[in-house]
Protein backbone atom coordinates (compact mmCIF):
# COMPACT_ATOMS: atom_id res chain seq x y z
CA UNK A 1 0.00 0.00 0.00
CA UNK A 2 1.17 3.10 -0.84
CA UNK A 3 2.21 5.81 1.50
CA UNK A 4 0.49 9.35 1.81
CA UNK A 5 2.25 12.16 0.79
CA UNK A 6 3.12 15.02 2.94
CA UNK A 7 5.11 17.78 2.83
CA UNK A 8 7.70 19.61 5.65
CA UNK A 9 7.73 23.02 6.36
CA UNK A 10 10.98 24.49 8.55
CA UNK A 11 10.88 27.59 10.29
CA UNK A 12 14.15 29.73 10.75
CA UNK A 13 13.49 32.98 12.76
CA UNK A 14 16.70 34.56 11.74
CA UNK A 15 17.92 36.91 9.94
CA UNK A 16 20.73 39.50 9.24
CA UNK A 17 17.99 42.65 10.08
CA UNK A 18 14.25 43.12 9.65
CA UNK A 19 13.15 44.80 6.32
CA UNK A 20 10.82 47.40 6.61
CA UNK A 21 7.93 45.74 4.66
CA UNK A 22 8.38 42.46 6.48
CA UNK A 23 5.34 41.04 9.14
CA UNK A 24 6.60 36.97 9.06
CA UNK A 25 7.90 35.51 12.20
CA UNK A 26 11.20 36.69 12.09
CA UNK A 27 14.17 38.76 13.88
CA UNK A 28 17.51 39.23 14.71
CA UNK A 29 19.90 37.29 17.55
CA UNK A 30 23.83 36.69 18.15
CA UNK A 31 24.43 34.05 16.34
CA UNK A 32 25.16 31.54 19.41
CA UNK A 33 21.37 31.26 19.78
CA UNK A 34 21.33 29.70 16.58
CA UNK A 35 23.06 26.26 18.00
CA UNK A 36 20.23 26.15 20.83
CA UNK A 37 17.21 26.95 18.02
CA UNK A 38 18.37 24.07 15.91
CA UNK A 39 18.91 21.66 18.69
CA UNK A 40 15.17 22.30 19.78
CA UNK A 41 14.03 21.88 16.29
CA UNK A 42 15.84 18.67 16.04
CA UNK A 43 14.18 17.47 19.35
CA UNK A 44 11.15 18.94 17.97
CA UNK A 45 11.73 16.36 14.39
CA UNK A 46 12.24 12.94 16.77
CA UNK A 47 9.33 13.85 18.89
CA UNK A 48 6.72 14.71 15.50
CA UNK A 49 8.36 12.06 13.51
CA UNK A 50 6.46 8.66 15.51
CA UNK A 51 3.39 10.44 13.90
CA UNK A 52 4.09 10.50 10.32
CA UNK A 53 5.51 6.84 9.69
CA UNK A 54 2.48 6.14 7.19
CA UNK A 55 3.66 8.87 5.34
CA UNK A 56 6.54 9.88 2.39
CA UNK A 57 7.74 13.14 2.26
CA UNK A 58 7.62 14.82 -0.80
CA UNK A 59 9.38 18.74 -0.49
CA UNK A 60 10.71 20.08 2.07
CA UNK A 61 11.11 24.19 2.34
CA UNK A 62 13.13 25.72 5.00
CA UNK A 63 11.78 29.18 5.58
CA UNK A 64 12.15 32.44 7.49
CA UNK A 65 13.58 34.53 8.23
CA UNK A 66 17.35 33.55 6.38
CA UNK A 67 17.60 30.24 6.87
CA UNK A 68 21.02 30.48 5.08
CA UNK A 69 21.93 32.60 7.96
CA UNK A 70 22.66 29.26 9.57
CA UNK A 71 26.28 27.57 9.70
CA UNK A 72 26.84 24.59 7.08
CA UNK A 73 27.41 22.38 9.86
CA UNK A 74 24.10 22.93 11.55
CA UNK A 75 22.26 22.55 8.01
CA UNK A 76 24.10 19.05 7.61
CA UNK A 77 22.91 18.35 11.11
CA UNK A 78 19.49 19.48 10.84
CA UNK A 79 19.45 17.14 7.55
CA UNK A 80 20.84 14.45 9.02
CA UNK A 81 18.05 13.77 11.52
CA UNK A 82 15.25 14.81 8.95
CA UNK A 83 16.09 12.04 6.55
CA UNK A 84 17.06 9.33 9.53
CA UNK A 85 13.44 10.70 10.96
CA UNK A 86 11.06 10.58 8.00
CA UNK A 87 10.75 8.76 4.90
CA UNK A 88 11.92 11.23 2.41
CA UNK A 89 10.99 10.25 -1.36
CA UNK A 90 14.03 10.01 -3.48
CA UNK A 91 12.79 13.21 -6.53
CA UNK A 92 11.39 14.94 -3.27
CA UNK A 93 12.02 19.01 -4.13
CA UNK A 94 13.95 20.35 -1.07
CA UNK A 95 14.03 24.09 -1.17
CA UNK A 96 16.19 26.44 0.97
CA UNK A 97 15.85 30.04 1.42
CA UNK A 98 18.29 32.49 0.88
CA UNK A 99 19.52 36.09 1.01
CA UNK A 100 22.60 37.02 -1.03
CA UNK A 101 25.17 38.18 1.04
CA UNK A 102 24.78 35.17 3.43
CA UNK A 103 25.87 32.38 0.56
CA UNK A 104 28.83 30.63 0.72
CA UNK A 105 30.64 28.31 -1.14
CA UNK A 106 31.09 26.09 1.65
CA UNK A 107 27.00 26.56 2.23
CA UNK A 108 26.26 25.36 -0.99
CA UNK A 109 28.07 22.71 -1.32
CA UNK A 110 26.69 21.20 1.96
CA UNK A 111 23.78 21.85 1.09
CA UNK A 112 23.99 20.09 -1.68
CA UNK A 113 25.27 17.12 0.13
CA UNK A 114 22.45 17.46 2.35
CA UNK A 115 19.88 16.57 -0.31
CA UNK A 116 19.21 20.53 -0.79
CA UNK A 117 18.49 20.76 -4.90
CA UNK A 118 16.38 24.18 -5.08
CA UNK A 119 17.42 27.21 -4.06
CA UNK A 120 15.35 30.29 -3.58
CA UNK A 121 17.02 33.94 -3.41
CA UNK A 122 15.43 36.99 -2.13
CA UNK A 123 16.30 39.76 -4.27
CA UNK A 124 13.12 41.73 -4.74
CA UNK A 125 15.06 44.47 -7.05
CA UNK A 126 18.18 45.28 -9.04
CA UNK A 127 17.33 48.76 -8.55
CA UNK A 128 20.04 49.77 -4.81
CA UNK A 129 17.69 52.48 -3.71
CA UNK A 130 15.11 50.20 -3.73
CA UNK A 131 17.23 47.81 -1.91
CA UNK A 132 17.80 50.49 0.55
CA UNK A 133 14.19 51.87 0.47
CA UNK A 134 13.13 48.07 1.47
CA UNK A 135 16.21 47.84 3.98
CA UNK A 136 17.52 44.89 2.51
CA UNK A 137 21.11 44.23 3.75
CA UNK A 138 22.74 43.55 -0.03
CA UNK A 139 23.44 45.04 -3.09
CA UNK A 140 22.30 44.01 -6.72
CA UNK A 141 25.90 43.10 -7.18
CA UNK A 142 26.10 40.49 -3.78
CA UNK A 143 22.71 39.26 -5.67
CA UNK A 144 24.83 38.46 -8.71
CA UNK A 145 28.01 36.98 -6.84
CA UNK A 146 25.73 34.43 -5.08
CA UNK A 147 23.66 33.76 -8.22
CA UNK A 148 27.12 32.91 -9.68
CA UNK A 149 28.51 30.84 -6.70
CA UNK A 150 25.34 28.88 -6.56
CA UNK A 151 25.78 28.35 -10.16
CA UNK A 152 28.96 27.07 -9.82
CA UNK A 153 27.97 25.25 -6.69
CA UNK A 154 25.44 22.86 -8.94
CA UNK A 155 22.49 23.91 -8.58
CA UNK A 156 20.07 23.61 -11.48
CA UNK A 157 17.26 24.57 -9.75
CA UNK A 158 16.88 28.61 -8.89
CA UNK A 159 14.10 30.88 -7.97
CA UNK A 160 14.32 34.57 -7.30
CA UNK A 161 11.93 36.52 -5.54
CA UNK A 162 11.15 40.02 -6.94
CA UNK A 163 8.96 42.58 -5.46
CA UNK A 164 6.58 45.42 -7.68
CA UNK A 165 4.59 48.48 -6.34
CA UNK A 166 7.84 49.44 -3.88
CA UNK A 167 8.13 53.38 -3.08
CA UNK A 168 9.51 54.92 -5.61
CA UNK A 169 9.77 52.44 -8.07
CA UNK A 170 8.44 53.06 -11.83
CA UNK A 171 7.10 50.85 -14.22
CA UNK A 172 10.07 51.33 -16.10
CA UNK A 173 12.79 50.55 -13.21
CA UNK A 174 10.47 47.38 -12.27
CA UNK A 175 10.92 46.60 -16.15
CA UNK A 176 14.69 46.63 -15.85
CA UNK A 177 14.84 44.61 -12.63
CA UNK A 178 12.52 41.81 -14.53
CA UNK A 179 14.90 42.09 -17.71
CA UNK A 180 18.11 41.69 -15.76
CA UNK A 181 16.93 38.88 -13.81
CA UNK A 182 15.51 37.01 -16.82
CA UNK A 183 18.82 37.57 -18.56
CA UNK A 184 20.39 35.04 -15.65
CA UNK A 185 17.67 32.01 -16.87
CA UNK A 186 16.62 31.19 -13.36
CA UNK A 187 13.85 28.23 -13.45
CA UNK A 188 11.64 29.73 -11.47
CA UNK A 189 10.60 33.83 -10.91
CA UNK A 190 8.31 34.79 -7.85
CA UNK A 191 6.95 37.77 -8.83
CA UNK A 192 4.58 39.66 -6.03
CA UNK A 193 3.37 42.55 -5.52
CA UNK A 194 3.91 45.34 -2.10
CA UNK A 195 0.97 44.08 0.33
CA UNK A 196 1.43 47.05 3.09
CA UNK A 197 1.11 44.80 6.38
CA UNK A 198 0.30 46.71 10.01
CA UNK A 199 3.12 46.97 11.96
CA UNK A 200 5.51 46.88 9.65
CA UNK A 201 7.27 50.78 8.76
CA UNK A 202 6.25 50.66 5.38
CA UNK A 203 2.36 50.66 7.02
CA UNK A 204 3.34 53.82 9.19
CA UNK A 205 4.80 55.68 5.83
CA UNK A 206 2.05 54.62 4.01
CA UNK A 207 0.24 56.31 5.90
CA UNK A 208 2.62 59.43 6.39
CA UNK A 209 3.12 59.07 2.39
CA UNK A 210 1.31 57.73 0.22
CA UNK A 211 2.03 59.43 -2.76
CA UNK A 212 5.23 57.79 -2.37
CA UNK A 213 3.76 54.78 -3.45
CA UNK A 214 2.98 53.91 -6.88
CA UNK A 215 -0.77 54.29 -7.39
CA UNK A 216 -3.18 51.77 -8.61
CA UNK A 217 -2.78 51.91 -12.41
CA UNK A 218 0.86 51.66 -11.91
CA UNK A 219 0.57 48.81 -10.03
CA UNK A 220 -1.58 46.99 -12.53
CA UNK A 221 0.88 48.13 -15.60
CA UNK A 222 3.57 46.21 -13.47
CA UNK A 223 1.66 43.51 -12.72
CA UNK A 224 0.78 42.62 -16.50
CA UNK A 225 3.94 43.50 -17.94
CA UNK A 226 5.30 41.48 -15.82
CA UNK A 227 3.33 38.94 -17.35
CA UNK A 228 4.22 39.81 -20.91
CA UNK A 229 7.86 39.95 -20.47
CA UNK A 230 8.02 36.68 -18.70
CA UNK A 231 6.10 34.82 -21.24
CA UNK A 232 8.16 35.95 -24.10
CA UNK A 233 11.35 34.61 -22.31
CA UNK A 234 9.52 31.35 -21.98
CA UNK A 235 8.56 31.60 -18.33
CA UNK A 236 4.47 30.10 -18.05
CA UNK A 237 2.95 31.88 -15.25
CA UNK A 238 1.02 28.56 -13.35
CA UNK A 239 0.08 31.02 -10.61
CA UNK A 240 -1.44 34.53 -9.93
CA UNK A 241 2.52 35.61 -8.93
CA UNK A 242 4.60 32.59 -10.00
CA UNK A 243 6.63 31.79 -13.21
CA UNK A 244 8.42 28.74 -14.53
CA UNK A 245 10.26 27.27 -17.02
CA UNK A 246 8.42 23.93 -18.06
CA UNK A 247 8.83 20.98 -15.38
CA UNK A 248 10.25 23.82 -12.36
CA UNK A 249 7.05 24.81 -11.24
CA UNK A 250 7.29 25.14 -7.36
CA UNK A 251 6.05 21.48 -6.22
CA UNK A 252 6.16 22.38 -2.68
CA UNK A 253 3.68 25.56 -2.99
CA UNK A 254 1.32 23.60 -5.57
CA UNK A 255 1.34 21.16 -2.96
CA UNK A 256 -0.39 23.94 -0.11
CA UNK A 257 -2.41 24.77 -3.06
CA UNK A 258 -3.79 21.57 -3.64
CA UNK A 259 -4.53 20.04 -0.57
CA UNK A 260 -1.50 18.11 0.25
CA UNK A 261 -1.41 17.51 4.03
CA UNK A 262 1.92 19.67 5.48
CA UNK A 263 3.61 19.96 8.84
CA UNK A 264 5.44 22.47 10.13
CA UNK A 265 8.77 22.56 12.38
CA UNK A 266 9.74 25.39 14.55
CA UNK A 267 8.87 28.59 15.99
CA UNK A 268 5.49 29.67 14.97
CA UNK A 269 5.26 27.27 11.97
CA UNK A 270 1.81 26.09 10.67
CA UNK A 271 0.15 22.00 9.88
CA UNK A 272 -2.66 20.88 8.28
CA UNK A 273 -2.20 16.78 8.84
CA UNK A 274 -5.09 14.12 9.63
CA UNK A 275 -7.72 16.89 8.69
CA UNK A 276 -6.62 19.31 11.86
CA UNK A 277 -5.00 22.70 11.08
CA UNK A 278 -2.82 24.43 13.77
CA UNK A 279 0.58 26.30 14.48
CA UNK A 280 3.56 26.20 16.78
CA UNK A 281 3.87 28.80 19.45
CA UNK A 282 5.13 31.89 18.15
CA UNK A 283 6.94 32.54 21.40
CA UNK A 284 10.87 31.63 21.17
CA UNK A 285 11.14 31.66 24.81
CA UNK A 286 8.23 29.27 25.77
CA UNK A 287 9.47 26.86 22.32
CA UNK A 288 12.79 26.27 23.82
CA UNK A 289 11.67 25.32 27.23
CA UNK A 290 8.96 23.03 26.27
CA UNK A 291 9.74 18.99 26.09
CA UNK A 292 9.53 18.84 22.05
CA UNK A 293 10.39 14.99 22.35
CA UNK A 294 6.60 14.74 23.34
CA UNK A 295 4.18 15.32 19.65
CA UNK A 296 2.77 18.50 19.19
CA UNK A 297 3.76 20.12 22.30
CA UNK A 298 3.96 22.91 20.97
CA UNK A 299 1.31 22.74 18.97
CA UNK A 300 -1.34 26.08 19.47
CA UNK A 301 -5.36 26.43 18.35
CA UNK A 302 -6.10 23.07 16.62
CA UNK A 303 -8.45 23.14 14.89
CA UNK A 304 -10.56 20.40 13.02
CA UNK A 305 -12.13 21.54 9.62
CA UNK A 306 -15.40 20.77 8.43
CA UNK A 307 -16.21 19.77 4.97
CA UNK A 308 -17.75 22.97 4.20
CA UNK A 309 -14.07 24.80 5.30
CA UNK A 310 -12.39 21.86 3.12
CA UNK A 311 -14.85 22.63 0.15
CA UNK A 312 -13.90 26.45 0.58
CA UNK A 313 -10.39 26.21 0.64
CA UNK A 314 -10.28 23.58 -2.18
CA UNK A 315 -12.37 26.35 -4.22
CA UNK A 316 -10.42 29.53 -3.31
CA UNK A 317 -6.49 28.32 -2.96
CA UNK A 318 -7.24 25.92 -5.99
CA UNK A 319 -8.21 29.13 -8.21
CA UNK A 320 -4.81 30.75 -7.43
CA UNK A 321 -3.29 28.68 -10.60
CA UNK A 322 -3.94 29.12 -13.68
CA UNK A 323 -5.41 25.50 -14.31
CA UNK A 324 -7.93 26.09 -11.83
CA UNK A 325 -10.34 23.52 -10.50
CA UNK A 326 -11.29 20.51 -11.30
CA UNK A 327 -15.17 19.35 -10.52
CA UNK A 328 -14.12 15.57 -11.18
CA UNK A 329 -11.40 16.18 -8.43
CA UNK A 330 -14.02 18.20 -5.99
CA UNK A 331 -16.60 15.15 -6.79
CA UNK A 332 -13.58 12.60 -5.77
CA UNK A 333 -12.36 14.07 -2.74
CA UNK A 334 -16.11 15.35 -1.16
CA UNK A 335 -18.66 13.04 -3.00
CA UNK A 336 -20.59 16.09 -3.86
CA UNK A 337 -21.13 18.19 -7.45
CA UNK A 338 -19.29 20.95 -7.31
CA UNK A 339 -21.80 22.85 -9.26
CA UNK A 340 -24.38 21.62 -6.86
CA UNK A 341 -22.53 23.10 -3.62
CA UNK A 342 -21.42 26.59 -5.55
CA UNK A 343 -23.67 26.64 -8.87
CA UNK A 344 -24.92 30.38 -8.17
CA UNK A 345 -21.80 31.66 -6.86
CA UNK A 346 -19.89 29.98 -10.02
CA UNK A 347 -22.53 31.23 -12.47
CA UNK A 348 -22.35 35.22 -11.14
CA UNK A 349 -18.53 35.04 -11.50
CA UNK A 350 -19.16 33.19 -14.83
CA UNK A 351 -21.70 36.49 -15.92
CA UNK A 352 -19.10 38.95 -14.39
CA UNK A 353 -16.55 37.57 -16.69
CA UNK A 354 -14.51 36.60 -13.75
CA UNK A 355 -14.26 32.89 -14.69
CA UNK A 356 -14.57 30.63 -18.07
CA UNK A 357 -15.94 27.32 -17.07
CA UNK A 358 -14.33 24.45 -19.41
CA UNK A 359 -15.84 21.12 -18.08
CA UNK A 360 -14.42 19.36 -16.06
CA UNK A 361 -12.07 22.97 -15.04
CA UNK A 362 -12.97 26.35 -13.91
CA UNK A 363 -10.63 29.09 -13.72
CA UNK A 364 -9.92 32.98 -13.52
CA UNK A 365 -10.26 35.09 -16.26
CA UNK A 366 -7.16 38.10 -16.99
CA UNK A 367 -10.11 40.07 -14.93
CA UNK A 368 -10.50 37.81 -12.44
CA UNK A 369 -7.07 37.17 -11.72
CA UNK A 370 -6.90 41.38 -10.85
CA UNK A 371 -9.28 41.24 -8.55
CA UNK A 372 -8.70 37.65 -7.32
CA UNK A 373 -9.25 38.49 -3.71
CA UNK A 374 -12.95 39.44 -4.40
CA UNK A 375 -13.41 36.17 -6.42
CA UNK A 376 -12.32 34.21 -3.41
CA UNK A 377 -14.61 36.00 -0.78
CA UNK A 378 -17.41 34.74 -2.47
CA UNK A 379 -16.79 30.87 -1.89
CA UNK A 380 -16.18 31.96 2.02
CA UNK A 381 -19.81 33.68 1.75
CA UNK A 382 -21.93 30.59 0.85
CA UNK A 383 -21.54 28.91 4.07
CA UNK A 384 -21.90 31.93 5.95
CA UNK A 385 -25.07 32.65 4.55
CA UNK A 386 -26.34 29.14 5.06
Amino acid sequence: MSKQPLELYIHIPFCVRKCAYCDFLSFAMPERAYRDYVEKLIEEIYGQSDSFRDYCVTSIFLGGGTPSILSAKLVEELFAVLYECFDIAEDAEITIETNPGTLTMEKLETYLQSGINRLSIGLQSSDDEELKTLGRIHCYDDFLKSYQRARQAGFTNINVDLMSALPGQTVQSWKNTLRKVMMLKPEHISAYSLIIEEGTPFYDRYHEDEGAFPDEDADREMYHLTKELMAAQGYERYEISNYAKPGYECRHNIGYWTGVDYLGLGLGASSYTHGFRYHNTADMQEYLSLNLYEAGAAARDIQELSLDEKMEEFMFLGLRMMQGVSGSEFFARFGQNMWNVYGDVLKKLQLQQLIQVEPPMVRLTEFGIDVSNLVFEEFLMVHEEE
